[in-house]
């Protein structure tokens, strides 16, 4: 399970309804949320923010906090 997925199963949030309000299909949800391949585009991640209402910059932490620059 990716990082979208986790944070999404720790909400409760329903995936189908996601993609229902977003327009993503329910299969780049599922990609989206079980395979680390897939790559989250910016407009996924804040369409995604706004149907579980969060704001975007705190998706965007959650997704990519451990994130570091290399010194």
């Amino acid at each position: 399970m990716t990082k979208l997925g986790v944070y999404l199963a720790q909400k409760s949030v329903n995936k189908s309804e996601v993609a229902r309000k977003t327009g993503l299909s329910r299969a780049r949800m599922n990609e989206l949320t079980l395979h680390d391949r897939s790559h989250l585009r910016a407009e996924e991640l804040y369409l995604i923010a706004l149907a579980v209402d969060v704001k975007p910059c705190d998706l965007l932490e959650a997704m990519c906090g451990d994130l570091k620059l290399e010194e």
